[in-house]
């Protein structure tokens, strides 16, 4: 039996460019009678797909991550369940299969469901990131307290030319924690990066750069960078790709340390502050 590419080749030889069966033979190379045969049917044979077989259709499983993808589009695609989230779950419910099976059926029911795909046709010159060089940004992500939904801003910054990344969890995004944030990230880091590209962050600058002009930072942070010896450095607006590295970290702890179906945070008081505790099923 002829492929259904080829099948398709002879009916358009035969119906829309008139060839005779002779001419379908020596244009294809195919014998006479199967030429005759697929050119003057009258319906084109069904392609017939394989029954799906496997613990992962003849048993729970299947239906099990089903009903979870489908109860994640109605999330917001960050909250959202990774495959390795299902797997974890799976497993806690006495899934015997490998983490590959489970990639396997989440990415076929994805294409046979009409599943999102990134149209994005947009292309970017690839940035060079020197030695001593830092991105910052803040990740809003959530947690269960008490069995309701809190947020928390995680400040994060990430160092693209050794792939190092640091996070402290913050109640806010203003400028005190902002700040704050970042003293803390240096006393992790145990040094001051010799430049820091931030967003334009409403803590940080109060003019985003334009055609004709240069970035205006606040007072308090243009004092707290000249206190640490570092140099603040903008994106354009618009331009998330210029602090890509740091972008990627934020979806990196999000989905592994503070998806809510592992995660769980605790508020403790000390001396009238506030420190957010997280918990993760990791740890």
């Amino acid at each position: 039996m002829l492929a259904m590419p080829d099948i398709k080749h002879i009916k358009k030889l035969r119906n829309e460019k008139s060839f005779s069966i002779n001419a379908i033979t020596k244009r294809t190379g195919i014998s006479w009678v199967t030429a005759k045969k697929y050119a003057d049917r009258d319906h084109l044979p069904s392609e017939s797909s394989p029954e799906k077989r496997g613990m992962m259709y003849d048993e729970v499983w299947g239906d099990m991550v089903s009903d979870w993808l489908i109860e994640d589009y109605a999330l917001k695609k960050k909250l959202r369940r990774t495959n390795k989230g299902i797997y974890l779950q799976l497993k806690d419910q006495g899934f015997p299969g490998s983490y590959r099976t489970v990639c396997h059926f989440i990415a076929e029911w994805k294409n046979t469901h009409g599943a999102e795909r990134d149209k994005s046709q947009e292309s970017f010159e690839r940035l060079n990131h020197p030695p001593a060089e830092a991105q910052i940004d803040f990740g809003t992500t959530e947690a269960v307290q008490e069995g309701q939904f809190k947020d928390i801003h995680c400040l994060i910054m990430s160092l693209p030319y050794s792939n190092a990344g640091y996070t402290v969890p913050m109640p806010s995004e203003n400028q005190e924690c902002f700040l704050e944030g970042l003293k803390i990230l240096f006393e992790q880091l145990g040094s001051v990066p010799r430049k820091l590209r931030i967003d334009n962050l409403a803590a940080a600058v109060v003019k985003a750069r334009g055609t004709h002009g240069e970035t205006v930072f606040t007072g308090a942070f243009e004092q707290f960078a000249m206190h640490y010896g570092f140099e603040p450095e903008a994106c354009n607006a618009r331009r998330g790709h210029e602090k890509g590295h740091v972008e990627n970290k934020v979806g990196y702890v999000r989905y592994n340390f503070f998806t809510p179906v592992y995660c769980k945070i605790e508020v403790q008081s000390y001396e009238t502050k506030k420190y957010i505790t997280l918990q993760s099923r990791k740890t």
